[in-house]
């Protein structure tokens, strides 16, 4: 017979660090766009999965010489191979047992309207419209970070990233709903982060306020986080700040001629790094940095992440070595 126990233990067994189980009705404050409710009206149980971002896939960005491996294994890898092939088996071990699952990857595809915005209303057309006027517009985008709080796995942090007591903000979530009925996991009652600002003051976009916040209610409980200025956040995680991007030599930042005008091996290099070329060096690195210095996080390794001095680029006196780094014409890679 299922039981909730069953499900945690065969969860970590087929790759998930972290399980935990939300009933639906914690959903409630959610607005529309964002309940999952709507989804699976019928269902009973939220199960929140979640994966470890390992440490050493930020060492190449913290050292600035190998950028590939945050943005292809710690957020696409992630988010759209692994994640999506664990929740597929426990959605088939759920189902072998006569209920029904529905995976909700963490994947967006951004087709609805923001939260209050009536699509029908809208202009230019919008690119989906409700089934019914009882529905919100597909496709209902979960906030996996309410998800994981109304499960019971940890808290918001100041800059809003997710932070459970095991890995502090290095982890990703995937979330399943269940027609299967069980208790569902005491909200985390604990203190992880302690307002310390290091993820603001280390925020290459500077989009991280110390002193204004947003609030959200999730199962009754009132959660405060920094207002976090998304462009100023889009810009620099994406490479738009040069002196923490090394690819772009010319110093023209994410404008559309500094982008068009690259050829060859620099755009491939560019276009191949550019959706987390920052490395989250506020928001994960430094408030990782911050949790593992304190000891206050359960996983623990033998040797502490943060060496040498975080590097900045000094593209002073370098014009010559930038003009010398310049594609040519010749587009041949090799």
């Amino acid at each position: 017979m299922l039981d909730k126990e069953k499900i945690r233990k065969y969860a970590k067994q087929i790759g998930a660090d972290l399980c935990g189980f939300a009933s639906m009705d914690r959903f409630a404050s959610a607005p529309k766009e964002q309940d999952p409710r709507y989804i699976f009206p019928d269902a009973k149980t939220c199960i929140v999965l979640a994966f470890r971002i390992p440490r050493g896939y930020f060492r190449g960005i913290e050292e600035g010489t190998y950028f590939a491996n945050y943005t292809a294994m710690g957020y696409a890898g992630i988010n759209e191979v692994y994640g999506p092939i664990v929740l597929r088996e426990l959605c088939c071990y759920i189902e072998d047992e006569g209920w029904e699952a529905v995976p909700v990857p963490n994947i967006s595809f951004r087709n609805n309207a923001p939260a209050g915005v009536d699509l029908r209303k809208t202009s230019p057309k919008p690119k989906t419209l409700s089934v019914a006027d009882d529905r919100p517009a597909p496709d209902i985008l979960i906030d996996m970070r309410a998800a994981a709080f109304a499960a019971g796995l940890g808290e918001f942090g100041w800059s809003k990233v997710f932070l459970t007591p095991e890995f502090g903000p290095m982890q990703r979530f995937v979330a399943l709903l269940t027609d299967f009925e069980c208790e569902p996991d005491p909200i985390f009652e604990g203190k992880i982060c302690d307002r310390c600002m290091s993820c603001a003051r280390m925020c290459t976009g500077h989009a991280i306020s110390t002193t204004e916040s947003d609030h959200l209610c999730i199962a009754g409980h009132d959660i405060e986080y920094a207002k976090v200025d998304l462009n100023a956040c889009g810009n620099a995680y994406r490479g738009g700040i040069p002196e923490y991007n090394p690819f772009d030599v010319n110093a023209e930042g994410l404008g559309s001629n500094w982008a068009t005008s690259q050829a060859g091996f620099g755009l491939e290099l560019y276009m191949r790094h550019n959706h987390a070329l920052e490395g989250a060096r506020g928001c994960m690195r430094e408030c990782f940095i911050h949790l593992e210095k304190k000891g206050v996080l359960t996983h623990k390794f033998q040797n502490q992440f943060r060496k040498r001095k975080p590097w900045v680029i000094d593209r002073s006196g370098r014009e010559d070595e930038a003009t010398a780094a310049k594609p040519s014409d010749d587009k041949t890679l090799y």
